[in-house]
């Protein structure tokens, strides 16, 4: 029986984004081993017929002690398990698993999911990743690029090739999970945000327009949704205070935000950069709610502007309050076609089969 190993940072991720890649392969008579921190959905997983590699990685974490651990843990497990192809998602599993990879010869394939805050700005973490990914990534049978800027930065730092890198659109979307849904009656607009509270994710120029936008329109309402980074922890009482002063509503980290999407009208995502495909813009977008998001790679590719939504200027405030504003004047039925239009979008272009086969295609050329 053929192996794959399967490297992740999360196991919420790895279920919630990969599991029907997962589930093709156990279908299809693979061994998947899955290399990932302990956390609830990894019972589920096993239940499937997936071997569970415990994995310790620290994701935000800049220790090179730590980072040496990881790789040499992965070392440890590709040469117990000897699988035929290895699976790597996000940068440290990218990284080490496929330096590990190349060194013990076994083929693997990358998905850069985002570049992540270290390639925002020109700086030494910059310049580090570039020569790290340079190393990891010389050896991969494929890398899969969510967005096409991220492709082309890679190819012009001379880290991958045409030959050697695909694009694909994002995590993709299951229409099946994420069915359309008709936008809620307008008693209130409603707003959300939905990810990781830090400084990288626009969280401040979301906070800032909330505020802005509550006192000329108190007729809206603006959710938060997501866990605070540990890093970034002042945020929490910032939160707090916004939320008891009735400029936001924060709900913290939910484990299904389906139910939020369904209840608001439109999805703002201000991102300031380092995204793949967002998939939160991908899963409002499939239940058929309007997106505003920064106009950056892994945000823009989702809207067609006036069409299902409107891009802003990153890291500007008044950018996205005037797009919050142009979007609470339109009249409902606009903003319904609209939504309408975000569904459309999705389906055309970031149906999640359409990932699945990329990587069954791959792996078949791989092992065949």
């Amino acid at each position: 029986m053929k192996k794959i190993m399967i490297l992740v940072n999360n196991d919420i991720w790895l279920y919630k984004l990969r599991k029907e890649i997962i589930k093709r392969l156990l279908e299809e008579g693979y061994e998947v081993y899955i290399s990932v921190p302990n956390g609830e959905y990894v019972q589920t997983l096993v239940e499937w017929g997936c071997k569970f590699v415990e994995t310790e990685v620290d994701r935000r974490g800049k220790n090179p002690l730590n980072d040496l651990s990881l790789f040499i843990h992965y070392i440890k497990i590709l040469r117990k398990f000897k699988p035929d192809v290895i699976l790597a998602y996000t940068i440290k599993p990218n990284l080490y698993g496929s330096l590990a990879g190349r060194i013990l010869n076994i083929p693997y394939i990358n998905n850069i999911t985002g570049l992540g805050s270290g390639f925002i700005k020109e700086s030494l973490m910059k310049r580090t990743l570039t020569i790290l990914y340079k190393i990891s990534l010389k050896n991969s049978y494929c890398v899969f690029f969510q967005n096409d800027s991220d492709r082309k930065l890679f190819e012009s730092e001379k880290i991958v090739h045409d030959n050697n890198s695909e694009l694909i659109p994002g995590s993709g979307v299951n229409l099946k999970e994420y069915k359309f849904k008709n936008f809620p009656e307008e008693g209130k607009i409603t707003f959300n945000f939905i990810g990781r509270i830090m400084k990288d994710k626009g969280i401040d120029e979301y906070l800032e327009c909330a505020k802005q936008i509550k006192e000329n329109y108190p007729n809206t309402q603006f959710n938060v949704l997501g866990f605070v980074e540990k890093t970034q922890f002042h945020y929490q009482e910032i939160l707090n205070n916004y939320h008891d002063k009735g400029y936001i509503n924060y709900l913290g980290f939910q484990t299904d935000v389906k139910p939020f999407i369904e209840d608001s009208h439109c999805l703002i995502q201000p991102s300031h950069g380092g995204e793949g495909i967002s998939n939160v813009l991908l899963e409002s977008g499939a239940l058929g709610r309007v997106l505003i998001a920064s106009n950056i790679p892994g945000c823009r590719e989702t809207i067609v502007y006036g069409e299902n939504g409107y891009t802003f200027n990153a890291k500007d405030s008044g950018s996205l309050v005037e797009k919050i504003e142009m979007f609470i004047n339109l009249p409902l039925d606009i903003k319904e076609k609209m939504g309408k239009n975000s569904r459309e979008l999705i389906e055309r272009e970031f149906n999640r089969d359409f990932v699945v086969s990329a990587y069954i295609n791959k792996i078949s050329q791989l092992i065949n």
